[in-house]
C-alpha cells in the first residue's frame, strides 16, 4: 500500500492544483495516510480538509508509484488516482498547508517532484 494519495482532476486542458505554504509549490492535491486507511479513503479525506467545497464523482486508481525520485532522491510511495468529474469552488479548507488552488495548465509553473512525476507521466510534452 502507498503512504499517500494523490488527485489528478482535468477540465477543459487544465488541471488542479494546489499551492504549499511552506515553500510555494504546486502540487497535485492530496496527503499522508493514516493508519488502516484504504488509499481512496485518504484521498477523500485529504481533499475535504484541504478543499472542502469541492465535489468529486468517480475516482479511479491510475497507478502506484514506488520509486526514487531522480532529482531529490526522495523515495515517492503514491496512489494516484484520476477524478471523471470534479465541480464546486475552490475554497481553501486548511489554510496552514495550502494557501491556493487553481485550474492550471500543467506546464510552466513550479511543481513538487512529485506531482512533476505525475505530469510528465500523464501530461508529456508534445513533440514537434
Amino acid at each position: 500500500m502507498a503512504k499517500a494519495s494523490k488527485l489528478v482532476a482535468a477540465k477543459r486542458g487544465k488541471v488542479l492544483l494546489v499551492r504549499r505554504r511552506r515553500d510555494g509549490l504546486w502540487m497535485f492535491p492530496g496527503g499522508r495516510k493514516r493508519s488502516k486507511e484504504t488509499d481512496k479513503d485518504c484521498l477523500r479525506r485529504e481533499i475535504k480538509e484541504e478543499l472542502p467545497r469541492l465535489k468529486l464523482g468517480r475516482l479511479s486508481l491510475w497507478k502506484e508509484v514506488k520509486a526514487k525520485n531522480k532529482r531529490s532522491g526522495r523515495k515517492m510511495s503514491d496512489a494516484i488516482f484520476i477524478a471523471r468529474n470534479a465541480k464546486g469552488k475552490l475554497a481553501i479548507g486548511d489554510r496552514k498547508e495550502i494557501d491556493r488552488a487553481i485550474w492550471q495548465k500543467p506546464r510552466g509553473i513550479r511543481l513538487t517532484p512529485t506531482s512533476r512525476y505525475i505530469r510528465d507521466q500523464l501530461f508529456p510534452r508534445k513533440s514537434k
